[in-house]
């Protein structure tokens, strides 16, 4: 059998306030998300990084306390993780550190054979999922490290992932009555020009909205209504 190890593949948060610069300027040099010319991205990166920095590490200071909860909440998961997995597991962020890079380098020193990516992404996107792929792909043959990859397929539907959903969003409610409510769920969105080229994102999205409705209805649980 071959020896395995886990990336847990996200776009990452900054550490620090002095983080949000390198996040911002990593996001938008990525070609998946600025898909033009090198130097138009760079002129529009430049831009975009002058007008809003400012802005955003306020925002990151005053809503954030100066930190994202993200690498917090990765470690977290990633013990729970190895409660129940015989494999080494590490995070690969995109935009931040940890970097996929020291990871691989131990993995490949390990002597692990296949990695299998898990995106923290449940429904795929060009914006997310194919550009951490691309950089493992990328930061891999910089090692010179050719391991078997495998990617676990999006998990928008999938009948844990939504149950984990709801009972999340049925914890907020408490003992409230739920059909006094309208039930709002949030999501990024994307260009249009990403989606007309075929993005799968907005569809999985819907997907994962209706997967949510169908589950209520089947556990007896009503909303007022039930929103994207």
């Amino acid at each position: 059998m071959k020896k395995q190890a886990l990336l847990l593949l996200n776009m990452g948060g900054p550490n620090t306030v002095d983080e949000v610069e390198m996040f911002l300027y990593n996001m938008f040099s990525d070609k998946n998300i600025l898909n033009m010319n090198p130097y138009l991205r760079a002129f529009v990166r430049t831009i975009i990084i002058t007008k809003r920095l400012d802005e955003v590490k306020e925002n990151f200071k005053e809503h954030l306390g100066g930190k994202s909860p993200l690498p917090s909440l990765t470690n977290q998961l990633i013990l729970k993780l190895q409660e129940k997995l015989s494999m080494k597991i590490a995070p690969a962020m995109r935009y931040v550190p940890p970097f996929a890079t020291e990871a691989l380098e131990v993995f490949k020193k390990d002597g692990v054979e296949e990695l299998i990516l898990f995106p923290m992404y449940p429904q795929y996107s060009t914006t997310t999922t194919l550009s951490s792929v691309e950089d493992i792909e990328a930061r891999c043959e910089a090692l010179d490290y050719h391991p078997n990859i495998k990617l676990i397929e999006p998990y928008y539907d999938d009948y844990d992932y939504i149950e984990m959903c709801a009972t999340k969003i049925m914890e907020a409610f408490e003992d409230k009555n739920t059909q006094e409510y309208d039930l709002l769920l949030s999501a990024h969105g994307l260009p249009m020009s990403i989606i007309k080229a075929g993005d799968p994102y907005q569809n999985q999205i819907e997907g994962n909205v209706s997967a949510l409705r169908t589950y209520f209805h089947q556990k007896g649980i009503k909303f007022n209504n039930i929103k994207l």
